[in-house]
């Protein structure tokens, strides 16, 4: 049996994100619970992947950003001048719609976070990260015997768990995931899904996805964005058996224009 946590580990509140003049954002709110998966879908460009970036402060590096009102985690304002980015990408994870495996060996892509983190005193600690990240992505019995090899000789959906098990070898509270199934195919997609569900007994998720039948089989909770703004927002069962806002029924239809 699956006992919900009902503990609030994001909430965003009246969030505004603007790149120049180019408004993206327009005052999102939005809660989600610990050890969640929460599914972003709605039509390209409506500002799913600027939202989730606001999450772990990518666009701070993109110029002339602008970004108002509130994200906290666990509490904590993330846009606080005193907070210490690095550590709050430790702690918020990302997996890219295209795996982007370092080129390095598939032992060194696990290891490369602990080594910048300082999360381990020895080779045997370090050894034991590696091994426990592979192990929980499903690619360790795959890959055991050539941790030496380049990483970027696996096969797509195995640089994808790849991709997330460098993630995860942080311990990170919170893993976003900007379609990361886009690419792959339907067994490669299965796997990716099947670690989704594994991983919400440890960590918060955010995804976002364009495949409504991928979403309904991970979410516990489904926000749909269109034009900046969310337009829905509830748990995944109620969203698509019962949307309340006439857009949303088009979307998950496929009326919508």
């Amino acid at each position: 049996m699956t006992i919900t946590n009902n503990k609030t580990k994001i909430k965003v509140s009246k969030l505004n994100l603007s790149y120049g003049n180019n408004q993206i954002l327009f005052g999102i709110d939005l809660k989600i619970k610990t050890n969640n998966v929460v599914a972003l879908i709605g039509p390209s460009g409506c500002g799913k992947s600027s939202f989730l970036r606001c999450l772990n402060r990518m666009n701070d590096e993109i110029e002339g950003v602008n970004i108002d009102g509130l994200i906290s985690i666990d509490g904590k304002n993330i846009y606080k001048k005193s907070m210490d980015v690095t550590a709050l990408r430790a702690k918020v994870g990302m997996v890219f719609q295209k795996p982007n495996p370092f080129p390095k060996s598939i032992y060194e892509n696990i290891a490369y976070g602990p080594r910048i983190h300082g999360l381990f005193s020895s080779k045997k600690e370090l050894d034991h990260i590696v091994m426990s990240s592979l192990k929980k992505t499903g690619l360790l019995e795959e890959v055991k015997n050539r941790l030496e090899i380049p990483a970027t000789s696996l096969s797509g959906g195995q640089q994808q768990r790849l991709c997330i098990a460098r993630a995860i070898a942080i311990n990170p509270e919170v893993l976003l995931m900007d379609e990361p199934c886009s690419s792959l195919d339907p067994i490669a997609t299965a796997c990716i899904e099947e670690l989704i569900n594994e991983l919400k007994k440890s960590l918060t998720i955010v995804i976002i996805t364009h495949s409504l039948s991928q979403a309904a089989r991970v979410s516990q909770q489904t926000a749909f964005f269109h034009l900046g703004k969310i337009i829905e927002n509830n748990s995944t069962a109620e969203f698509f058996t019962n949307p309340k806002d006439e857009r949303t029924q088009k979307y998950i239809t496929g009326r919508f224009e």
